[in-house]
């Protein structure tokens, strides 16, 4: 099993943090370019989930699954987006998002008072947390090709 990627959006869809680990294929697009697809997509699959849905659902747009990866969503109150690309077998990963809101994002840059909200994350702690983090769950591995 293996994770690819993790984006964090604000509710303007501007792209506050983007770390990669075991990214095999890029987008061929500048990483610009690659924000304003993911968000607009997220955008959309949220709008659709929303309004088809036969039920009421009460935590709306959580993941969706294609044949090589496993797109995984998780929204704060607040409007900030955290986006997760996995391999198939990594199972639901919301808990995981919850907690790197929760314990990382709150508490290096929320709590930072040197960080801007709205602001794309510079905060090199940070950066090394949420890396130290996923590196230590155990659905991280590098896949040996």
């Amino acid at each position: 099993m293996t994770i690819f990627d993790f984006y964090i959006f604000d509710r303007n869809g501007t792209c506050l943090c983007y770390a990669e680990w075991n990214r095999k294929k890029q987008s061929g697009i500048s990483k610009d370019e690659e924000y304003k697809l993911m968000y607009g997509m997220l955008f959309s699959i949220k709008s659709f989930v929303n309004r088809i849905s036969p039920t009421d659902i009460k935590d709306g747009f959580l993941n969706f699954k294609t044949s090589k990866y496993m797109l995984h969503f998780y929204e704060t109150p607040s409007g900030l987006k955290l986006i997760m690309n996995t391999d198939l077998g990594a199972g639901s990963m919301r808990d995981v998002l919850h907690q790197i809101y929760s314990t990382i994002y709150v508490e290096y840059v929320v709590k930072n008072p040197l960080c801007e909200l709205d602001k794309p994350i510079l905060s090199e702690l940070f950066k090394s947390k949420l890396d130290e983090f996923i590196r230590s769950l155990p659905v991280f591995a590098s896949k040996v090709s």
